[in-house]
């Protein structure tokens, strides 16, 4: 069983080049009262990796851990700078199967072995209000690095580390950041104690990784940048869509489109032909994480809608049936979700991705300013969208309509994507586009919802008809859904007319 913890934390080293750290006493350093000594704790951690390193490129620390009062496996999933998920599992000679899952996005099946063993003496100081409630744990930690694969030397160094107590306010860092620096103490420069003792011992110059790519010049550049961000942005949220973090999967299925559709649209800078077998497999993985987000949306649509119904007007177990119904799919969902993410078709995609992102099939627009060639390519799909919104309003009422509107919405998000993948090189045009294009997709999505939310209806209304219960609430929300859908057609032509204005695409044309 795992636990998740999120860590916040800073950590100082020496700033006076001597080495020597000193933690000052921090009693009256607002809003601290007291500071007091919770004695010494021995550490002794050996964190793994693959021999690449491939956690730790992506700032993932993975430790066996002893000691202490969370002796465990710990795996370290950063969120932002200074704060991370703490996902903690029980000691076992091997690493959990739980904790391989969550970094199987980096692994992709490549075995994590002991990279450095490092022990820390820690001296603690609990930091406490005056009503004695903990805000932070202040310690200075004399750590021992050594390697385990029989490269680089052992290190030693000592540090000084506070991280908040659960809920605490994160301003307190600040306010206590002026009394370590006055006491000769600087922020470290090394984020964590793997990455400084992978320098200390030399294993960093073995096997340094790759500086950063220059600023983007060409067309060229500004794609695969782009492309880069999207494709790190799936792997980073694999763990989150396995644990079931809010919004994750949706998140990773936003990525999965932006892929595709550039992929799609910047055809004169990538060879299609080249990249056709990865835009298939983007659709499957995107199908494949909409089954998850469509019922949660759909789910947490249904209990609003059901939320603003007089109590009067719902009639029999409603929210009973309702609840069963995205419970029943959520517990299938998750399980659907991890075997997605499990299986080989995902991972192959993961890899077919690494090596277009490194041998790119460029095109000899490629090469040109990305201004004429972006552009160009954002008003293709303008275009495309133009002709879907004309026959969604020249359709008929009913499911024809409700079918080009789909139609129309999937267009508009696309062009939204082409303008966001641009906006680094086209600048505030390119985004106030965007923009309009979002506000286009957002109304088209609201009617798809309520689309769906009518199908649903139906079905629940016919299986509690089956159960003998009353249906009349389902008909009432089947009728609210048809007017929201008749506001949402109404209000286009004005919204469209709007976004289709010249001015937000004089910017763009060349």
């Amino acid at each position: 069983m795992a636990d998740t913890v999120r860590e916040i934390e800073r950590k100082y080293e020496g700033g006076d080049g001597t080495g020597q750290v000193r933690l000052p006493d921090l009693s009256g350093a607002a809003p601290v009262a007291t500071a007091v000594d919770r004695g010494t704790v021995e550490l002794d951690a050996v964190y793994y990796d693959t021999t690449d390193r491939r956690l730790h490129a992506a700032g993932i620390t993975l430790r066996r851990r002893t000691g202490g009062s969370d002796a465990g496996w710990h795996l370290k999933l950063p969120v932002a700078p200074g704060v991370r998920d703490e996902i903690r599992t029980p000691l076992s000679t091997r690493v959990p199967g739980t904790l391989t899952a969550l970094v199987r996005s980096r692994t992709r099946g490549a075995l994590l072995t002991p990279l450095v063993r490092i022990r820390s003496r820690r001296d603690v100081r609990h930091l406490l209000d005056e009503d004695g409630t903990l805000l932070a744990e202040a310690s200075t930690d004399a750590v021992t690095a050594t390697p385990m694969r029989g490269h680089g030397a052992p290190a030693e160094w000592t540090e000084v580390e506070v991280e908040l107590a659960p809920g605490a306010d994160p301003g307190l860092l600040d306010a206590l950041e002026p009394h370590l620096r006055e006491a000769g103490l600087r922020p470290s420069e090394a984020p964590s104690k793997l990455a400084r003792a992978l320098r200390a011992t030399g294993i960093e110059e073995l096997t340094a990784p790759t500086p950063p790519d220059a600023e983007p010049d060409t067309a060229g550049d500004h794609v695969l940048a782009y492309l880069r961000e999207q494709a790190e942005a799936l792997a980073t949220l694999d763990p989150g869509a396995r644990l079931g973090q809010d919004d994750a999967v949706h998140q990773m299925r936003v990525a999965t489109r932006r892929i595709r559709a550039a992929l799609r649209t910047y055809g004169k800078v990538l060879d299609r032909r080249a990249t056709a077998p990865v835009t298939d497999e983007l659709q499957w993985l995107a199908t494949e994480l909409g089954v998850a987000r469509d019922r949660e949306v759909l789910a947490e649509r249904l209990r609003t809608r059901l939320g603003e119904v007089p109590r009067s007007l719902v009639r029999g177990p409603v929210r009973a049936r309702l609840r069963r119904w995205s419970a029943g799919r959520n517990n299938g969902t998750r399980k659907h979700i991890t075997s997605v993410l499990d299986s080989k078709r995902h991972l192959a995609l993961l890899d077919a991705l690494d090596t277009l992102l490194a041998e790119p099939p460029l095109r000899p627009a490629a090469a040109r300013q990305p201004d004429a060639v972006l552009a160009k390519a954002v008003l293709r799909e303008y275009g495309r969208l133009v002709t879907r919104v004309e026959h969604a309003l020249a359709a008929d009422p009913g499911t024809r309509r409700d079918a080009a509107l789909h139609d129309a919405r999937k267009a508009a998000k696309r062009v939204r994507y082409a303008a966001e993948a641009a906006t680094p090189a086209l600048g505030k045009e390119a985004k106030r586009f965007a923009g309009q294009m979002k506000a286009v997709q957002t109304l088209l999505g609201d009617h798809q919802d309520s689309v769906m939310a009518r199908t649903t209806l139906r079905e629940m209304a016919a299986a509690a008809d089956d159960a003998g219960e009353p249906t009349f609430t389902y008909g009432l929300l089947y009728g609210r859904e048809e007017q929201c859908a008749d506001r949402t057609e109404r209000e286009l032509p004005g919204v469209w007319e709007k976004a289709s204005d010249k001015r937000w695409r004089q910017g763009l044309e060349p």
